[in-house]
């Protein structure tokens, strides 16, 4: 159903090569080739430029956001007021290159030589290349870009200019350019919407000298942007310098005496700082911190760079033998997450992380289900953090809930971020309430892998707690079902499927967050029952809450299909014909693009996994002959149409026997950007689907599940590996699991002994000590 766009990058388990310049493949290259560090975002364009430039140079800031009216053509009570949009702030990436007068740009003139390489061990991009200009002057340029691991403000840009056949002028036009991005309005809801230009104002800018400096600020959010850079020339021959000056953009012009083999560098150090504030700030103090910033070598930040990824990869690598396509896939993947997501539990990470802006650079419910595992298994510091954000716009879900007379408790925006509900189109929005649940399960998740519980008591019970009292003023006991607790006009996780009762996923999960809820509350009082009461206090938690809680659990009702031994979706589903798939043009896919809403709506069809990801996340509640029957009925009738479905499949045809049908799926889950499957990653990658490759491979292939508070495995190995191995942190402990075609082994690294299960059989393992089990090639279930 998806045409893939073809494009040539070689395959490499640690990075990104291309070896031949392809116009075609800029704008999606761009994203493939960005760099993060959690912060600061830079998309993977040209130093230099490239004309025509179809696609946005693209810098963000994680968090840094404009703010503008939602203009509803006809609007209601509760609708989302204001769309909060990631801004895209100044560029400062930019060098430009005049050779004798001639400017240098790819898309003219030859290129003799070429190779552009993201390298994903040191977290670099380095480009090498041979040109020759339309007046036949050559030269070799290297350029290399990394964004500092250990300074969260700080970008290095190293070019250099070797003259390989004449001797004359280079200029140099290093800049800040404050002419932002306007994205265009589009139908499509995956990408960005324009910016209002009036909304920025320009409050400083300096050119002085190797120092350039712009500030400005953002009146809808409040936000200050300063970005400042400074430079180091490396010319042998002498230069001059001279410097421009604009409102929205700075720039400094060396002319340098250029020698036949020669080289010229220049190192640019760019630092950007974002915060929110009340009185205007000055540029000037940034200047000390780059000018002590620019004490150290490029090479020197290189090296320091390296032990940061060193660490990162010894922790969260996941090694496939036999597979170079699936190894690069898996580790870009990983790579991108590592580099996507906010570190100060204030920011979050985005559905295109820091590669692009579409969906406006919002975050949504794919952190706490698709992302977090994979930082909760192997950096499990960084899910606390994604949980703390949540925790502060606990004041903002407050408010959105007594919109939504909601009396109690919180309602999380579904898509935000800065805490206020952005989304406009609220059956596919609002109405997926199951965004509590979702962040339920991350926080039980949590307490369980770390045992952490002063994040529990401090935070972590407040989130659970006040988003359990939702469920009691959108839910009810229905007479009409036996008193059973039914919860009317939601949206699940399809949104091929909006405004039903009584969804399944929304039941399933709404059930596991009000146990948990009763659970947590009864914790806290034996635990630390001051603040409990404080707790109690502050938030006026009646004290009949709690045991509502635990009588609604039980009584949860599951929609269930005797006759086909399925869940229906919801109440409603198999009333509806199935969407006809035989005369659906293949170019009619994603059906949100092509069809009216109703018209879905209407159909038995699902973007997305839904009864299939309940079948998941609550594994233990249902037997295999009930996952396998659920998942036979919903595959077919799944377009997946969102990048978050095939995972969810390969995992759960993995646990059903399905292995084959499983691979399949995850070679589509693991190159979904590399391979553009879904032919919008110009756009940004897709961060869910990356999550999910983790998921795959630990919880599909390697069959890992967590029960209470222990592990248990039940591994193969597919087709097309010869095996796999990665390491997880649980409990304090790390634990390495090393997968092949007859083996299984289990290493505890680090940490006090621990027991799992591997299959049925109990594991104890001393710090140190290795126990292998013969494992049987995996048998095919036939469909």
């Amino acid at each position: 159903m998806k045409k893939e766009q073809q494009h040539k990058l070689e395959i490499h388990p640690w990075g990104l090569l291309e070896r031949e310049f392809q116009a075609d493949d800029y704008p999606l290259n761009a994203t493939l080739f960005s760099l993060g560090n959690g912060f600061i975002g830079l998309r993977g364009t040209f130093e230099e430029g490239f004309d025509p430039e179809p696609f946005s140079d693209g810098c963000y800031l994680n968090g840094v956001y404009a703010s503008e009216p939602i203009r509803y053509g006809e609007a209601a009570y509760g609708y989302a007021r204001n769309n909060q949009r990631m801004l895209t702030v100044p560029d400062g990436k930019g060098i430009q290159i005049w050779v004798d007068g001639e400017r240098f740009n790819l898309a003219e003139g030859e290129i003799l030589e070429y190779e552009r390489h993201l390298d994903m061990a040191n977290a670099t991009l380095a480009r090498s290349l041979t040109w020759r200009s339309p007046l036949g002057k050559t030269l070799r340029l290297k350029t290399q870009r990394q964004i500092c691991l250990t300074e969260k403000h700080l970008v290095l840009i190293h070019v250099e200019i070797t003259p390989l056949d004449f001797g004359g002028e280079i200029r140099l036009l290093t800049g800040l350019d404050g002419n932002l991005d306007q994205a265009e309005r589009s139908d499509d809801p995956r990408l960005a919407s324009p910016i209002d230009q009036g909304d920025i104002q320009w409050l400083n800018n300096v050119a002085d000298g190797d120092y350039l400096a712009l500030a400005l600020s953002v009146r809808s959010s409040g936000y200050e942007i300063r970005c400042a850079a400074t430079h180091r020339l490396q010319a042998s021959a002498g230069h001059t310098m001279t410097n421009l000056r604009h409102e929205n953009r700075v720039a400094t012009e060396y002319r340098c005496v250029a020698q036949r083999g020669k080289p010229i560098g220049l190192t640019k150090y760019l630092a950007y700082f974002a915060e929110q504030r009340a009185e205007p700030i000055e540029v000037g103090s940034l200047r000390q911190y780059l000018e002590l910033s620019a004490n150290k070598s490029f090479a020197e930040y290189a090296k320091a760079q390296r032990i940061e990824m060193d660490k990162f990869w010894q922790e969260s690598d996941i090694q496939v033998l036999g597979n170079d396509s699936l190894q690069q896939g898996i580790r870009f993947n990983l790579f991108h997450l590592f580099q996507s997501l906010g570190r100060d539990g204030r920011t979050n990470i985005a559905a295109k992380g820091l590669s692009g802006d579409g969906y406006d650079g919002h975050y949504f419910w794919d952190t706490e289900i698709y992302v977090l595992p994979f930082f909760l298994y192997t950096q499990p510091n960084m899910a606390r953090h994604l949980l703390e954000y949540r925790h502060s716009i606990l004041d903002a879900a407050r408010a959105r809930a007594r919109e939504l007379a909601i009396s109690k408790g919180a309602l999380f925006p579904w898509r935000t971020i800065g805490g206020e509900e952005c989304s406009a189109y609220y059956p596919a929005g609002t109405a997926q309430f199951h965004i509590n649940a979702d962040i339920a399960y991350a926080v039980r998740h949590y307490s369980r892998v770390t045992g952490d519980t002063e994040f529990l008591r401090a935070k972590g019970a407040e989130l659970v707690i006040e988003g359990a009292r939702l469920w009691m003023e959108i839910g009810h006991f229905n007479p009409r079902r036996n008193n059973q607790f039914c919860i009317n006009e939601v949206t699940g996780p399809d949104e091929y499927t909006a405004l039903v009762d009584n969804n399944f996923y929304t039941n399933l999960m709404a059930r596991a967050h009000l146990e948990y809820a009763a659970e947590v509350y009864q914790w806290l009082q034996s635990f630390d029952p001051e603040a409990c009461l404080a707790l109690a206090q502050r938030i006026e938690l009646g004290p009949q809450e709690p045991m509502l809680w635990a009588k609604a659990a039980k009584a949860m009702y599951l929609p269930y299909d005797q006759s086909q031994g399925i869940h229906p979706q919801d109440d409603g589903f198999l009333d509806k014909p199935v969407w006809d798939f035989e005369q659906t043009p293949a170019n009619h896919y994603p059906l949100l693009l092509h069809y009216h809403p109703l018209v879905i709506y209407r159909h038995q069809v699902c973007k997305q996994a839904d009864v299939v990801l309940g079948l998941l996340l609550e594994s233990s509640e249902f037997s295999i002959e009930q996952k396998r029957r659920d998942f036979d009925f919903y595959e077919p009738l799944t377009t997946h149409d969102s990048t978050l479905s095939a995972c969810i499949h390969s995992i759960i045809a993995s646990e059903v026997g399905y292995h084959e049908k499983a691979l399949d799926y995850f070679q589509q889950v693991a190159r979904m950007d590399l391979d553009n499957h879904h032919n919008n990653t110009q756009h940004g990658i897709h961060t869910a689907c990356m999550g999910g490759t983790w998921m795959c491979m630990v919880q599909g292939f390697a069959g890992m599940r967590l029960h209470g508070t222990e592990l248990s495995f039940a591994p193969f190995v597919p087709e097309g590996m010869e095996g796999y191995r990665f390491r997880l942190q649980f409990r304090g402990r790390t634990l390495e699991v090393d997968i092949n075609y007859s083996n299984a082994s289990y290493t505890l690294i680090t940490g006090e002994p621990i027991s799992l299960h591997h299959i049925h059989e109990p594991v104890f393992l001393a710090v140190g000590e290795t126990q292998t089990f013969e494992i049987a090639p995996p048998v095919e279930v036939t469909q």
